[in-house]
């Protein structure tokens, strides 16, 4: 069996270095906002060479925070991408804001910077672009439409750790940028967690606040918050795991380039590296009309894969009321029919990869 992710590999590479910081842990008992939390809220800032870094319970409330942070609240609207995971529009909804939704390139996945202005009213306050699938979203032209309207900009950077966009770091880009450290991400803990970086100190600091209770002092309390604290155990493992995540990015864009050269089929569309980016490859997705019969394949062989995501949310029944009449995402719609993830992570082997690429070109 290839699983799409394998997470006891890792462990096992890591296994001493991890139970030792666990051990530190334990031995310590600070649980909450403790030394390690302390400690990789620097390092990330650093690794980021920004200035602020805020651990928080989940990459939903990073971007939840950081929004509510950034003034967003009823009636407003912000504008995103329907080809993502409901977290990234659920949040808007959460704080009574509305979320409008902008087709995407079929080419990165990501919202189409050329189609956003159209989207634009008195209501907008902000944009969410996703690097999805750890390519950067093009910042340049969202950042300018941004500026000239007075709008916020919040980087959904949850599968993307360490991806860059024309040399910079994604999180860096916009306001502010959200990252997630689910157990299967890049840059993952052993359960949920979230870190929100930015540059502007008072809206970090508005952030600090809103995670932990509205509180700065002790049972002082200025703003309603939210109980949303990275904890010691997922901060001391993340500790491990960052100062190899340029290797592990790097095995993964290793993995994309074997991908190319053994799947073979011309129907097939391979995922775009687009020039002046640096994909992390968090999955590798190809497109295929054949979607369907290469799934079942790999199933009978023993291959796993996956959709994300099958229905796109401007589709969803959660997100009926922002559906206009007629909208049509075309480019979202027929990606959402056509994209299947393949196994995608460091420690997948080049025998793994040519066995999943020889079951593919063979799965007519």
């Amino acid at each position: 069996m290839i699983p799409m992710v394998d997470l006891k590999r890792q462990y096992q590479l890591l296994k001493g270095e991890i139970d030792a910081a666990l051990e530190e842990v334990f031995q310590g008992t600070q649980f909450i906002l403790g030394p390690n939390v302390s400690a990789l809220e620097a390092e990330i800032a650093a690794y980021h060479d920004i200035s602020q870094a805020i651990g928080v319970a989940s990459g939903t409330d990073a971007l939840q925070i950081a929004l509510e942070a950034s003034g967003i609240g009823e009636g407003d609207e912000v504008i995103t991408t329907p080809f993502t995971f409901v977290a990234t529009a659920e949040v808007v909804s959460r704080l009574r804001a509305r979320p409008v939704f902008v087709d995407i390139r079929p080419d990165t996945f990501n919202i189409d910077p050329e189609r956003i202005e159209e989207k634009i009213s008195a209501a907008t306050k902000a944009i969410i672009p996703v690097h999805l699938f750890g390519h950067p979203a093009d910042m340049d032209p969202i950042c300018d439409l941004a500026r000239r309207y007075g709008l916020k900009v919040i980087e959904d950077c949850a599968q993307a750790f360490g991806a860059l966009y024309r040399g910079r770091k994604i999180g860096t880009l916009g306001h502010c940028g959200c990252f997630s450290f689910f157990p299967s991400k890049n840059l993952a803990g052993c359960g949920d967690g979230g870190m929100i970086i930015t540059g502007e100190e008072t809206t970090a600091g508005r952030i600090r606040l809103l995670r932990n209770h509205g509180s700065a002092v002790r049972y002082r309390h200025e703003v309603l918050g939210y109980n949303s604290r990275l904890d010691e155990i997922q901060a001391a493992i993340i500790r491990v795991k960052l100062k190899r995540i340029d290797a592990l990015n790097d095995a993964r864009r290793s993995h994309a380039e074997l991908y190319r050269s053994v799947i073979g089929r011309s129907d097939i569309l391979l995922p775009l590296e687009q020039a002046g980016c640096r994909h992390v490859y968090h999955q590798f997705t190809i497109r295929s009309r054949d979607r369907e019969r290469i799934m079942a394949v790999l199933r009978e062989e023993g291959i796993a894969s996956a959709v994300y995501y099958p229905v796109p949310l401007h589709l969803q029944d959660v997100f009926s009321d922002c559906r206009l009449r007629r909208e049509s995402l075309a480019q979202a719609e027929t990606c959402a029919a056509e994209v299947l993830s393949l196994p995608m992570f460091p420690e997948l082997t080049d025998e793994e990869i040519r066995r999943i690429g020889d079951v593919i070109d063979h799965a007519i």
